[in-house]
């Protein structure tokens, strides 16, 4: 049997997320778990599992693959958007949502509405309209909500229908609607715009109340937004793709919030706030303590925390949290304790810290990175001391701040509770995997299984501090290198900037950088100013210039590596990366041909004015008031500098950082006379999901490399 290759097995393997454990729900009771995980880890049909806490015996609850007609799925266009938002390449139950109970489950298969008795294992379709997205079943379980051709539905889950409410009706429809600027087809019910699926990690449109007898829904109108169209070169018989993308200084969608009651014959209270002063909605949190939502200004400077008042959709402030530069928004809060207390972060010192009512209750050397979860007056939270490594911690009123139980400071933890249970999932140095283990009384009392492959080649990252600003940094080299045997040609991997964190005490993030070292590099992964988990000082060194910094960073670690490690030849040095991380290295060859002698970039953002606005306008401003912050972080005034072998590689088919961007770069190469490369991907998204371009990207990136860093490293003329 002949052993499969990283390129291939890494393609495969969807890198490597298939057969892992995701999306818990626990009963609340704590002796259930449901979660999601494929058959094998080559096998991306994802089904759903329950796993009895006391016997610690997993059971099989819905196979999707007999409800799918030949197996094969067919997605509307708005659960691909939506799927992309969140960079979901599974199929299958890709999502599901519980009862209270978590005695019943609804979900979607192509287009259609599925709910099913946990305890049974029965499985009932639901004659729902076609085609149905993000289905939500409602509290008591009586009821599935969701979307179809922009609509908000609402149908019963079980036969028959039940009391006051029609089978399956309507509950907010645009049609006939125009907008407020014309153009019908313009208005959505009950879907999240663009920049908040992408840029706030708020994927839903709408919210059950506790009782399930209201929905507030969230109304989309993208009629003043500006279009892009997204065409298929490879197919010029198919129409292009409209969608509406605010790029930065342009018009926002105008999001408005209705409350609507199931036994009200339609009828929609608005949600009334200074929307013209906090225009994005960024959370919504609906509990018995009641509505929170909360609201964020067009600058980013301003957050309110606010009330709303069920009845009459009146609101109150509750809080008002304001920065120089921006106000984050964090994963979980608002929260509330049992007594109804506010869960919080703020910003104060040199942290990012937990906030119970007024008390802040986490130490300045402690990084909230998000609150996990709250179990009564118990508050799970990531949080770490260390940058590269993010543990689960506990906090309650009785017991204070603690570690959680059974999480080794090492490592990088996630977690999920409910029912005095929670469910750790690990990944560490020393593993190849998750390990997703169940903890009751301060103890582990069962483990999920993982079913994802073992990866054929096991990173070996040598962790370092590089510099004055002691950057986080990493170094691989090839398995078989002796020190002092032969200089090596360095490889800069890194992502670079705001969001993403590279240096992580876990293998699994370090599997591409090792293939790349085994191909004769020593690989170099750095997370510079900018990116999470250093503090609010850290995070706001990029404020109104994203270029600089980061740049300054990269060379920063690649010196100081070079300084412990005499094996780098630095007269061979390249940098590749993806979204920022392309931005960053056509940056380095352009702006520092001395240092960097070749690039791949993958799908950059050469110029921000063509980036959206909630992610751009929080670095550089508004491009109408700080151009100069766009002039001087744009790549397009740089093509005349261009000294350097330049791969440029872009899906035709993203919508998130629009291949306009590789193609106006090339353009003003080529008018300067700048010799380059452009690989475009033909039906390739951003998350570039297909098996032989995800492999096959990685060789040809291996081979440019390979050709340009072979001679002695001369400038062109």
């Amino acid at each position: 049997m002949t052993e499969i290759s990283f390129p291939r097995q890494y393609a495969r393997t969807r890198r490597f997320s298939l057969g892992t454990p995701r999306a818990f729900v626990i009963a609340p009771d704590g002796h259930r778990v449901l979660f999601l995980r494929s058959k094998s880890g080559s096998d991306a049909m994802t089904c759903l599992y329950e796993l009895d806490v006391t016997t610690g015996s997993e059971r099989l609850v819905v196979d999707p693959e007999p409800l799918l007609a030949g197996g094969l799925e067919h997605l509307a266009p708005e659960e691909q958007a939506r799927r992309e938002r969140a960079r979901e390449s599974w199929a299958g139950i890709v999502r599901f949502t519980a009862d209270t109970a978590a005695t019943t489950v609804a979900f979607d298969l192509s287009g259609r509405l599925y709910v099913a008795d946990v305890e049974l294992a029965e499985v009932r379709e639901l004659s729902g309209r076609s085609p149905a997205v993000d289905p939500r079943l409602s509290p008591s379980g009586e009821h599935v909500a969701y979307v179809s051709h922009g609509a908000l539905r609402v149908i019963a889950s079980r036969p028959g229908g039940s009391a006051g409410v029609p089978d399956d009706r309507v509950l907010a429809d645009p049609e006939g609607e125009d907008g407020a600027n014309g153009g019908p087809g313009h208005v959505t019910y009950g879907l999240a715009e663009f920049v908040a699926a992408e840029e706030m990690d708020r994927l839903e449109g709408y919210w059950w109340s506790p009782d399930g007898e209201q929905i507030l829904v969230a109304r989309v109108d993208t009629s003043g937004v500006a279009r892009r169209y997204i065409a298929d070169p490879a197919d010029p018989t198919r129409p292009a793709t409209e969608m509406a993308y605010p790029a930065a200084g342009t018009a926002n969608a105008d999001v408005t919030l209705h409350l609507v009651a199931l036994a009200d014959g339609g009828r929609t209270r608005e949600v009334s706030w200074d929307r013209e002063g906090f225009e994005y909605v960024t959370t919504v949190s609906w509990s018995s303590h009641g509505l929170l939502v909360v609201v964020q200004s067009r600058d980013q400077r301003r957050l309110q925390v606010l009330a709303v008042d069920a009845a009459t959709g009146e609101t109150s402030l509750v809080r008002e949290d304001r920065d120089d530069a921006w106000v984050d928004i964090v994963e979980g809060v608002p929260a509330h304790l049992s007594d109804g207390t506010l869960v919080w972060t703020v910003d104060a010192g040199e942290a990012k810290r937990l906030v119970i009512g007024d008390a802040i209750v986490t130490p300045d050397d402690l990084q909230v990175r998000r609150v996990l979860g709250v179990d009564g007056d118990v508050v799970l939270l990531a949080a770490s001391t260390e940058p590269t490594e993010v543990g689960v911690w506990v906090w309650s009123p009785a017991g204070g701040l603690a570690p959680l139980p059974g999480d080794e400071p090492a490592g990088v933890s996630t977690a999920w509770c409910g029912g005095g249970t929670t469910v750790l999932a690990k990944r560490s140095l020393d593993g190849d995997g998750v390990s997703v283990t169940v903890h009751r009384d301060g103890r582990s009392i069962a483990r999920v299984a993982s079913v994802a492959e073992t990866p054929v080649i096991a990173p070996r990252p040598r962790m370092r501090r590089a510099g004055d600003r002691q950057i986080r940094t990493a170094v691989l080299f090839p398995h078989d290198h002796e020190p002092g045997s032969k200089r090596l040609p360095v490889l800069l991997d890194p992502y670079g900037g705001p969001h993403v964190q590279m240096v992580l005490a876990s293998s699994s993030v370090f599997l591409t950088s090792q293939w790349f070292a085994d191909q004769g590099y020593c690989v170099v992964v750095a997370d510079g100013r900018g990116t999470p988990g250093r503090g609010p000082a850290w995070d706001r060194a990029v404020f109104g210039e994203i270029a600089s910094p980061v740049l300054e960073d990269q060379v920063t670690a690649l010196h100081a590596v070079a300084e412990e490690f005499a094996d780098l030849d630095l007269s061979r040095v390249a940098i590749r990366g993806w979204s920022f991380g392309g931005y960053l290295a056509a940056l380095a060859v352009l702006r520092r041909p001395d240092v960097f002698h070749a690039a791949v970039s993958g799908a950059p953002v050469t110029e921000w004015r063509l980036y959206d606005t909630h992610y751009t306008e929080r670095y550089l401003g508004n491009p109408a008031t700080t151009p100069e912050n766009y002039d001087r972080t744009s790549l397009l005034s740089d093509a005349a500098r261009l000294r350097r072998p330049l791969l440029l590689i872009h899906g035709l088919a993203d919508d998130n950082v629009a291949v306009a961007n590789t193609l106006q770069l090339s353009s003003a190469l080529l008018a300067t006379g700048r010799q380059h490369s452009v690989l475009p991907l033909s039906g390739v998204t951003h998350m570039t999901p297909q098996e032989v371009v995800a492999e096959n990207l990685l060789l040809l990136q291996v081979d440019f490399l390979r050709t340009a860093l072979a001679a002695p490293a001369q400038l062109v003329p």
